[in-house]
């Protein structure tokens, strides 16, 4: 797979000159092709529904969007329960996802409605404790412990992970809610993260119906929906081969009516979270060379950083780069691509291969319409750059301002001196 900005160096600089770089771009156009994509791979479920990972792209326009294809949010705060209720969702289009969850966030999700997914079965009586009944449609997170593989390759170590229940607990979680009045049950597991393969989602699937049937015989209860959660992933590096969101539905398709449908189950739906196959690939971060070091390597130092992205730091992720402009010319130099922050890991790029980049160049640094964002931070004082959404008609438009120093001072207003900082 070839990565191609979606935007042009015209208008990346048309941008640039109205809220200044760094800044992330969001294409409008493809986050809602992709949207109907994801729909019609699974439209032969009737209750199916995306509930879009907000911890991936916090922003009311972008969740707004998937308001328009029907879609739901995945929440794990406070913060996110309210963006998406202000963005418009409410009552079963919210899913509550978290873990070591404080009180006050159960029962703000209690009172716009969100369909809770308990963690952890400690959580059943502290719940009932500080909240008081539960409603009628309750999830419980699965975690069936060892490793998750497919084909030999390990994707992720769910015995490690914090998240979720063992197979027993499930049982007993089922058995308390329904003592407790609860009428309607979902089952959700998240196994893996970024799993660039179409064998993924079903694999998960067929481990989650068959609880689902266990749990539906052993606990007599209505599993009204299956939440196959997060994990279905992007490819960061060019030349990989992209998920297949139709082979994928496909594939689940096959489990349900090979395991589902004969234990009685047909008409359990399907939920999905899949923050970044949903944005990733639709968001970029632009940002410009400002500054060339030559010493025992060669540097590219830019305006954004680690702040503005902090994959590459942390992960060591792969993030592909494109000098716009220059998209035809040699990948005859060798760069480390960096940021300001007083970290040696503030990196984008480390020994990459690039066309020859000259100062005032723009560098658009792809797939970050996930976790990226969304990850930012204020090490160094360094401020949250601006979001903009480019229209399928070539305008853009602001849906974030870039912090100011006013906001970044405004939480010491205790104190007087700060209060004018913008001033100085």
């Amino acid at each position: 797979m070839n990565k191609t900005p979606f935007l042009t160096k015209e208008k990346a600089e048309e941008i640039a000159a109205k809220y200044g770089t760094p800044y992330h771009v969001y294409d409008e156009d493809g986050i809602r092709k992709n949207a109907k994509a994801v729909k019609e791979a699974f439209s032969w479920n009737k209750g199916f529904k995306e509930y879009f990972a907000v911890k991936a792209t916090p922003n009311p326009f972008i969740l707004k969007l998937f308001l328009e294809q029907g879609f739901g949010c995945d929440c794990s705060s406070m913060a996110e329960l309210k963006m998406a209720y202000a963005a418009g969702f409410s009552g079963e289009d919210i899913m509550f996802s978290s873990n070591d969850t404080p009180a006050e966030e159960y029962e703000y999700a209690a009172k716009i409605g969100a369909i809770i997914n308990f963690d952890d079965i400690t959580m059943l009586p502290y719940y009932l404790e500080n909240i008081g009944e539960f409603p009628e449609t309750v999830s419980c997170r699965y975690n069936p412990g060892g490793t998750f593989s497919i084909s030999n390759d390990i994707m992720d170590n769910p015995g490690d992970s914090k998240y979720g229940m063992t197979g027993e607990q499930m049982k007993e979680a089922f058995r308390i809610l329904k003592s407790h009045g609860v009428r309607h049950f979902g089952i959700h597991a998240f196994l893996a993260s970024n799993t660039v393969t179409d064998d993924y989602y079903p694999t998960l699937a067929g481990q989650l119906f068959e609880l689902a049937a266990e749990l539906k015989k052993e606990c007599g209860t209505d599993i009204s929906f299956i939440n196959l959660s997060g994990g279905v992933g992007i490819p960061y590096e060019p030349g990989v081969e992209p998920n297949h969101i139709d082979r994928i539905g496909e594939g689940v398709k096959q489990e349900y009516e090979k395991i589902l449908v004969p234990a009685g189950m047909g008409d359990a739906k399907i939920y999905s979270e899949m923050g970044r196959f949903m944005a990733g690939p639709y968001g970029a971060l632009v940002t410009r060379a400002i500054h060339e070091k030559h010493i025992y390597k060669e540097y590219i130092g830019v305006d954004a950083c680690a702040a503005n992205l902090m994959r590459p730091a942390i992960y060591g992720a792969y993030h592909h780069i494109t000098v716009l402009g220059k998209e035809g010319e040699p990948e005859d130099h060798i760069y480390d691509v960096t940021g300001s922050l007083c970290e040696n890991n503030d990196k984008f790029a480390i020994d990459r291969h690039l066309p020859r980049i000259d100062m005032g160049d723009l560098l658009y640094i792809h797939d970050t319409g996930a976790h990226g964002f969304a990850m930012g931070y204020n090490y160094n004082g360094r401020l949250w750059s601006p979001e903009v959404m480019l229209h399928k008609d070539g305008t853009f438009s602001l849906i974030r301002r870039a912090q100011t120093l006013a906001d970044y001072f405004a939480t010491f207003d205790c104190f007087e001196e700060f209060r004018n900082m913008d001033k100085v």
